[in-house]
């Protein structure tokens, strides 16, 4: 066991991290966010067929992608499962912005693939961000990343509106990584 998942762990059987909005689960239905918050909503063509398929959601699922993209994770679980806490944080060095989150639904289905996150105590966010992996039945694989948001610390109100450029920009970054990933 690394030092990581045991000091997790031990979280876990204390005092976990709060989620700090209602409507969990909310991105599961992506055309009814709810009001309040800013909305995001983004989708591409990562590959094409069962394989590219297989290849994308594990991707996803494991934090291949976000690893792939420059984010570091460290999470409780290798795979997204309900109630697994994780963090990604980007930067450089000690200039690093940390993001924990926990997994709030997961879809481990034939034609869909996926996980979603919501925001816990210390997000400079508050809300919840989905990231699917779809089979259309032509073949095509489409890569789809859901959210609703609003700043929950002072730097990200700070940010004001550029707080959902910069998250629609990692969005389209994630997509580029992935179809990357995908086609290797």
């Amino acid at each position: 066991m690394t030092r990581l998942t045991h000091d997790l762990s031990r979280t876990a059987r204390t005092r976990r991290p709060s989620l700090t909005y209602r409507e969990i689960g909310a991105t599961r239905s992506p055309e009814e966010l709810p009001e309040g918050y800013h909305h995001l909503r983004y989708s591409t063509v990562v590959g094409h067929g069962r394989a590219a398929f297989e290849t994308a959601g594990t991707a996803v699922t494991t934090w291949r992608t976000h690893r792939a993209s420059g984010a570091t994770v460290r999470s409780e679980g290798v795979r997204a499962w309900p109630g697994v806490h994780l963090e990604v944080s980007v930067g450089v060095g000690r200039v690093r912005l940390g993001a924990p989150c926990a997994v709030v639904w997961t879809a481990y289905e034939e034609c869909r693939t996926g996980f979603a996150y919501g925001t816990v105590t210390g997000h400079p966010e508050c809300g919840e961000e989905s990231f699917i992996v779809d089979l259309a039945p032509d073949g095509t694989v489409r890569f789809t990343v859901t959210a609703f948001s609003r700043p929950d610390a002072w730097y990200t109100r700070l940010g004001g509106p550029l707080v959902p450029v910069l998250q629609r920009a990692y969005a389209r970054h994630l997509g580029r990584t992935l179809r990357r990933l995908v086609r290797a």
